[in-house]
């Protein structure tokens, strides 16, 4: 399977989202990636399920939504009712992880999984036949802009490992200071998404940001 791109709206102008997301629309990349932070998991609010139903009405490619939130069981409903495709809970949160995937499967969504940069790859060794995704976070969650942390590439690389043996179809997201010193790298290691963001749309140029993530081979 070709990598897939998911920019991440964290960093689009919300100001002309609705440019932006046609912008998105007319790219080559695959996925919307949109971040909701309740400033509690992480140090920021971002935005909830109104700008979700606002970017569903106009974007023609899956939204990738990722719970950075407490109590994510709560709102899987809510998340679902708004139009997500893909919802990713963090691991650090949920205490019956298996009931939160499969209470997101049976409502129709992919479920995925994020790790945050000390949360060790093999504690999902009992689920990961049971998701769809794991997002490996390669900075701390909470803020766009950050840097790249490198041990995301080992991470990446003992995931591809487990996925192996245990014939699981889990998908590997990175998400993180995702730009062309470490893309290449990522996907040889065994990425299957690259989520950027502020590398996509601080960019002079978006659309060819993207094709140019999107052709590394």
């Amino acid at each position: 399977m070709a990598h897939l791109i998911s920019p991440s709206l964290l960093s689009a102008d919300f100001g002309n989202l609705q440019r932006d997301i046609e912008m998105i629309n007319n790219s080559e990349a695959d996925w919307f990636h949109l971040d909701i932070m309740d400033g509690m998991f992480v140090p920021n609010i971002s935005y909830g399920t109104p700008v979700i139903k606002a970017v569903k009405k106009h974007a023609k490619k899956p939204l990738d939504v990722h719970l950075m939130i407490v109590d994510p069981d709560r709102y899987i409903d809510d998340f679902q009712k708004a139009g997500a495709d893909i919802l990713t809970v963090h691991y650090e949160v949920c205490k019956h992880l298996h009931r939160t995937v499969q209470n997101i499967k049976s409502k129709g969504m992919k479920a995925g999984v994020s790790l945050n940069p000390h949360t060790p790859v093999h504690l999902l060794q009992d689920i990961i036949t049971d998701i769809d995704l794991v997002l490996i976070m390669s900075v701390n969650p909470g803020f766009g802009g950050q840097k790249f942390i490198p041990n995301a590439l080992n991470k990446v690389k003992e995931l591809k490992q487990l996925i192996k043996d245990t014939k699981s179809d889990a998908l590997i997201e990175v998400d993180g200071g995702v730009d062309h010193t470490n893309a290449k790298q990522l996907i040889e290691a065994g990425s299957d998404i690259l989520v950027a963001g502020s590398y996509i749309f601080g960019s002079d140029d978006p659309p060819k940001t993207i094709k140019n993530l999107k052709k590394i081979v």
